[in-house]
C-alpha cells in the first residue's frame, strides 16, 4: 500500500513537471514576442511622438498638414502587408536616412529622430513600422531577425522613391538597433553608405536571457533553451540565430555604436562585444547617466552633432 501511494505521488509530480515544460515555453514565448503592442495600429501622429520632444511634434504636424509626410506599404515575403513614413528633405538631396524603431514603438515614435534628419540634417526619410507594429501586419514581434529583410526591402522602396542614387544611413534604436545590425552583415547595395546602431542587443537570447533573470528571476535553462526550439518551429527562427554579434561581424561598412553607460534594459557590456566583434571602420559613443533609449532625449545637441560628424564622413 505504501510503495503503491509513492507511485502515485511521483507520477503527479512527474506529470505536473511535464506539464510545466510544455505549457512554460509557451508561455514564455507569448510573454516575449507575442504580448500585447501598445504600438500596434493607427496612431495620432502627434500623440504618438513623445512629450519630450515638442520641436518634432510640430514639425510632424508642420509635415502632415503640408502633405510632405506620406504613407507606403509594400508586401514583404511573407505575404503581409507592410507600412512606411516617408518625407522628402527641405532641399532636394541625395541623402537618404532609414530609421528604425524599438520594441513595442512604432514608425510614429521614431519621429523624434525624423525631425533630427529631415529638419536639421537636411535629409530625406522612411521610416517603417516592422512586423507587428504600427499600420504593418503581423502577429509576433520578429526581434529585428525576418525584420532585417523587410528593412532591406525598404532600403529599395526609399532609393526609388528619392531618385535611384542615394547615399544612405540607416540608424535604428534598441530593437531596431538590433535590427539595424542584423541587417549590416548582409550584402549591401552601393547607396548604403554607413549605419548607426543605438543601445542594440548582442541576440535575442542574450537579451531574453537577461531580462528573464531580471524581471522574473529565471534562468535560461531548460525554458529559454524550449521557447527558442518552439519559436524556430512556429516562427522559423531562434533566439540563439538571431545575432546581431555574428551579423556585424560580416559588415565592412562604417558603423556608429551608442549605448547609455546606466542601461540595464540592454546592458551597457553588450556593446562592448558588438564594438569588439565589428571590424573598421568603427566609432563608439558611451553617453554618461543616460538609460535605456534615453541618449538623444538627455544630450539632443550633442547626439545631433556626433550623428552629423559620423554621416557628413561618407555621405556629401
Amino acid at each position: 500500500m505504501k510503495n503503491k501511494k509513492v507511485l502515485r505521488i511521483t507520477f503527479i509530480v512527474l506529470a505536473l513537471l511535464l506539464t510545466i515544460l510544455v505549457v512554460s515555453p509557451f508561455v514564455m514565448l507569448e510573454m516575449s514576442i507575442g504580448i500585447d503592442n501598445p504600438g500596434q495600429g493607427s496612431v495620432q501622429l502627434r500623440e504618438g511622438i513623445s512629450s519630450h520632444y515638442p520641436k518634432a511634434r510640430d514639425w510632424a504636424d508642420s509635415l502632415q498638414n503640408a502633405h510632405i509626410l506620406k504613407d507606403t506599404f509594400i508586401y514583404n515575403e511573407k505575404g503581409l502587408r507592410m507600412h512606411a513614413f516617408y518625407a522628402a528633405a527641405p532641399t532636394p538631396t541625395n541623402k537618404t536616412a532609414i530609421i528604425v524603431h524599438g520594441y513595442t514603438d512604432n514608425a510614429t515614435g521614431m519621429m523624434r529622430l525624423g525631425y533630427m534628419y529631415q529638419k536639421q540634417l537636411g535629409y530625406n526619410i522612411l521610416l517603417p513600422d516592422l512586423h507587428y507594429s504600427g499600420l504593418s501586419e503581423g502577429d509576433a514581434f520578429q526581434m529585428g531577425w525576418f525584420d532585417r529583410k523587410d528593412v532591406i526591402q525598404w532600403m529599395k522602396v526609399a532609393n526609388a522613391i528619392y531618385g535611384g542614387n542615394t547615399q544612405m544611413v540607416v540608424h535604428g534604436i534598441s530593437m531596431g538597433a538590433a535590427t539595424t545590425m542584423m541587417v549590416s552583415g548582409e550584402p549591401q547595395p552601393e547607396y548604403v553608405k554607413c549605419f548607426i546602431e543605438d543601445c542594440g542587443y548582442t541576440s535575442v537570447w542574450d537579451e531574453f536571457s537577461h531580462v528573464f533573470k531580471r524581471d522574473y528571476k529565471l534562468p535560461a535553462f531548460p525554458l529559454l533553451h524550449l521557447s527558442s526550439q518552439l519559436c524556430k518551429w512556429m516562427y522559423g527562427w531562434s533566439f540563439q540565430e538571431a545575432s546581431s554579434v555574428n551579423q556585424v561581424k560580416k559588415c565592412t561598412l562604417p558603423m556608429f555604436f551608442i549605448h547609455g553607460d546606466k542601461d540595464d534594459y540592454v546592458p551597457t557590456w553588450m556593446v562592448y562585444e558588438l564594438y569588439e566583434a565589428k571590424p573598421e571602420p568603427k566609432e563608439c559613443w558611451i553617453v554618461p547617466e543616460a538609460a535605456h533609449d534615453d541618449s538623444y532625449r538627455m544630450y539632443k545637441e550633442t547626439y545631433t552633432e556626433k550623428v552629423k560628424q559620423f554621416t557628413d564622413k561618407y555621405i556629401q
